[in-house]
């Protein structure tokens, strides 16, 4: 069935009905069409298209022009020699040869392109018509698939921090002033990284004129890690600033881009080892 479909994609139906494949092609068109009904139906179908576009887009002429071109066909298609004239006395030993009838091949040659040019007009709006669908199918995988490969290399990049033994998983509850909020992170000394699971961040969502900001506790003193946002769609796993020791940690809400000491009316979680 993919076969099928895939050789009616290619567009030769089109162009047979147009006339416009070569003797072989069209002894091949024929043989599929008697061997696969979905491809007569096809063939069928885009014939019926043609037709029915050549009659939606027919131009009515007015009556005046419908007469003109009547007594024009009349005229050109009528046969002298039903209506001979007498002959002319000969003059000089002249005989006059009788007028050469019309040759009306251009006529025909002229509205067979007409129709042709009608029907290959059909055959190039099915096939864009396609083509865009195509085209929009290809963009809306290359989009899965970009998902999927950021999704993996996130789920690849989280399981390498689970599996290093030198970090420490650690959770920090929610204060008295928001005890629903909690925020998880991962700690190595030895490599100097901390990093937050942003998808287990519990925190209220921060407006655009302020931020949270997370502190090492090191000796009783803060020490700044820098600062995030709490985004209800994030997944990622962020890397804040390189610290080597820290006895807790705490996250605090801070205007944007963060403050050098922490507002401690303003802090939400806090945990330490």
């Amino acid at each position: 069935m993919e076969d099928i479909k895939a050789y009616i994609e290619t567009g030769i139906l089109e162009l047979y009905v147009l006339g416009d494949v070569t003797p072989n092609e069209k002894i091949e068109v024929e043989e599929m069409a008697l061997k696969h009904p979905a491809i007569k139906a096809e063939l069928d179908e885009i014939e019926r298209s043609m037709e029915l576009y050549a009659k939606e887009n027919a131009v009515e002429p007015s009556e005046h022009l419908r007469g003109r071109i009547l007594g024009s066909i009349l005229t050109n298609f009528g046969d002298d020699n039903n209506f001979p004239e007498k002959p002319h006395p000969a003059q000089n030993n002249i005989i006059a040869l009788p007028a050469p009838k019309q040759n009306n091949f251009y006529k025909y040659a002229f509205a067979a392109s007409l129709a042709l040019l009608v029907s290959s007009s059909v055959a190039l709006v099915s096939v864009y018509s396609r083509l865009q669908q195509s085209n929009g199918q290809l963009v809306a995988l290359q989009l899965q698939n970009q998902h999927f490969t950021n999704r993996v290399n996130l789920m690849d990049r989280e399981l390498s921090i689970f599996r290093d033994p030198s970090f420490k998983l650690l959770k920090l509850q929610g204060t008295a002033k928001t005890p629903a909020s909690v925020v998880t992170l991962a700690f190595s000394p030895t490599k100097k990284k901390v990093m937050i699971d942003m998808s287990n961040v519990k925190l209220p969502q921060n407006d655009s004129n302020h931020q949270y900001q997370l502190w090492a506790l090191v000796g009783g003193k803060p020490v700044d890690l820098g600062v995030f946002d709490a985004k209800a769609d994030s997944t990622d796993m962020k890397e804040m600033k390189s610290i080597a020791l820290a006895d807790a940690f705490a996250v605090t809400l801070e205007p944007k881009g963060g403050s050098v000491n922490p507002t401690m009316d303003q802090m939400v979680v806090l945990g330490k080892f």
